[in-house]
C-alpha cells in the first residue's frame, strides 16, 4: 500500500508542538527528508522514547535524508557512545543510554560535539540533565503496536520555534497528510 493511501497516518500542528504519526517505519522516511530540509550545521535533535520505538530508525532515515552514503551504515551507537557520519551536513549519534547521568556524559567529553558544525543527534537525552542545549529540537517517539509510531516534536529555542512551521509544510510537500490543528501548548517536558 503506498503511503498516501494509509488513512490513520495524520499530522497535528499546534503553536508549541508538531505531532506526526506514522503508520509504519517507512513513513519515517518523508519525515526525515522534511526534516533535513530545515536543518543547519549546529543542530541538536533529541530523541526520546522507551526500547524500541524506533529512535535508531529515525536515525538512520534522517542521515538518508541528509546525504550519508550507503558505506557508511548508520548503528546505534550504544557500545561506542558515539558515531560520525559525513554527508551533504555532517552527523553526530550519540546514544547515552549505558551512561547513568550528566557527570558521566561530562566525564565522556560528549558535550564537546554540541560545539561542532554537524547536525547533533541523541538517543536517551535524559541523561544530558543540565547539559541540554538551549536551541534544540525534542522528538518523542511513541511506538503504537503494531507498527505505527507516533512523534512530538517539540521546539526549544527561537530559532527551532520559528523552523517549525517550515519543517510541517516541508512535511506536507513530501507527499505526506496536510496538518491538523492540536490542541494548542501541549508540552513535552
Amino acid at each position: 500500500m503506498l503511503q498516501n493511501d494509509r488513512p490513520h497516518r495524520h499530522v497535528q500542528d499546534s503553536t508549541k508542538t508538531l505531532v506526526v504519526t506514522c503508520a509504519c517505519a517507512e513513513d519515517l522516511l518523508p519525515l526525515a527528508a522534511a526534516l533535513a530540509e530545515v536543518l543547519v550545521a549546529g543542530d541538536v535533535l533529541l530523541l526520546s522514547g522507551g526500547l524500541g520505538a524506533g529512535k535508531t530508525t529515525l536515525t538512520q532515515a534522517l542521515a538518508k535524508a541528509l546525504g550519508v552514503g550507503d558505506d557508511q551504515y548508520v548503528s546505534s551507537p550504544s557500545f561506542a557512545l558515539v558515531h560520525e557520519y559525513v554527508g551533504r551536513l555532517p552527523m553526530v549519534h550519540m546514544d547515552l543510554y549505558r551512561l547513568d547521568d550528566e557527570e558521566d556524559v561530562e566525564a565522556a567529553g560528549l558535550p564537546d560535539f554540541f560545539d561542532r558544525s554537524a547536525v547533533c543527534v541523541v538517543e536517551w537525552p535524559d541523561r544530558l540533565g543540565g547539559l541540554v542545549p538551549e536551541e534544540r529540537l525534542e522528538i518523542l517517539i511513541e511506538h503504537q503496536p503494531p507498527a505505527a509510531r507516533r512523534l512530538h516534536l517539540v521546539p526549544r529555542g527561537s530559532s527551532w520555534q520559528q523552523r517549525l512551521e517550515r519543517l510541517a509544510a516541508q512535511w506536507t510537500r513530501c507527499g505526506a497528510c496536510p496538518p491538523e490543528k492540536d490542541t494548542p501548548g501541549e508540552d513535552m517536558r
